[in-house]
């Protein structure tokens, strides 16, 4: 039987327009990063994890993806994003506190003077946080961090905080949860601050957010009910604390895992540790023009010896100035 050419060719037709909403879909796998060695890796890693039959395939269940917050979400720079919220506090708080006019380190944040701060080192640090981030309810506190995320603007580019998220990690966000997996955030940040936010920006619900935690106490005052937030420390979630709250907190180890700093590598060791297919990266602050450039000798976001180590283990390092068309959701593509 010999088809009329005419209604083969429609056949065609039909055949590629059909074809061709695929292939744009295709076209669109993490569109703001460029081809090279970083997106080849990570698709194809996803490739062989989810490839059911294949030697690689990993059941959706175990398909666990870990991301620091601070410089490999969105930006860390001049200061974690966090301080600045604490500082901001102080200033708000302080009529209620006249005593931290002649008080350090207090004083010294009411006077922008960042070199006495500085020296005040953790302790001044802590200090500053303790003081803006305890001794109230969790409901205040989300309001307060939530009112500053609202209307504070980074120094830099004028943007608002949320909006100094990195549009490539954005988009690797959503490929592995297309491709069945759970993504978390396990970050030396302070958890119920992340919490704030995760959702919105990055589509991650607050029970996958793991952070930095104070204790809390429940408290029923004439039938008021609240969870009150203490001036005491019990899990820092920075360094080795990261792999024992995933431990604690996930219970099964990642497949997956993402950092940009010194304080990421114990979580990327702990995720190479284990059996069959791993993936370990390293987001690389090389890009002074639109954004920073930044690693070993840095006080924000050192990279030093996790850089070593992922040279040495053949982990994924992403050099952000030429593998990342874009950096922000607000900037233009750039060309290739």
């Amino acid at each position: 039987m010999h088809l009329n050419p005419a209604l083969l060719k429609l056949r065609w037709l039909f055949a590629l327009l059909l074809i061709l909403p695929l292939l744009g879909q295709a076209e669109e796998v993490l569109p703001s990063w460029r081809d090279g060695p970083s997106r080849t890796a990570i698709i194809g890693f996803v490739e062989a994890v989810t490839e059911e039959g294949g030697k690689g395939y990993v059941p959706p269940s175990e398909r666990i993806a870990v991301f620091d917050n601070d410089g490999t979400l969105w930006s860390e720079q001049p200061l974690y994003f966090q301080i600045l919220f604490a500082f901001a506090e102080v200033k708000r708080l302080a009529p209620q506190h006249p005593e931290w006019k002649t008080q350090q380190p207090f004083k010294a944040v009411l006077e922008d003077d960042h070199r006495v701060f500085a020296a005040s080192g953790i302790r001044g640090l802590m200090e500053i946080v303790t003081a803006t981030h305890t001794g109230i309810d969790t409901q205040t506190f989300n309001q307060n961090a939530r009112r500053w995320l609202a209307t504070a603007v980074h120094p830099r580019t004028h943007k608002p905080f949320t909006e100094m998220v990195y549009q490539p990690m954005l988009e690797l966000l959503s490929f592995l949860r297309d491709n069945g997996f759970k993504t978390y955030i396990v970050s030396g940040g302070e958890v119920a601050f992340m919490r704030t936010f995760a959702e919105e920006v990055y589509g991650i619900p607050p029970e996958q957010v793991i952070g930095t935690t104070f204790a809390t106490r429940f408290q029923d005052k004439d039938g008021q009910l609240s969870i009150q937030r203490l001036p005491e420390l019990t899990h820092n979630d920075d360094g080795p604390g990261k792999p024992e709250s995933i431990e604690a907190v996930i219970g099964r180890r990642p497949i997956l895992a993402f950092g940009n700093s010194d304080g990421d590598l114990q979580m990327l060791q702990w995720t190479a540790a284990g059996s069959g297919p791993r993936f370990m990266g390293l987001v690389h602050h090389t890009d002074a023009k639109r954004e920073w450039a930044y690693d070993r000798d840095s006080k924000i976001g050192r990279l030093d010896k996790a850089l070593d180590k992922a040279r040495a283990g053949a982990w994924t390092i992403v050099d952000m100035a030429s593998e990342w068309r874009r950096i922000y959701p607000f900037e233009a593509t750039t060309g290739e």
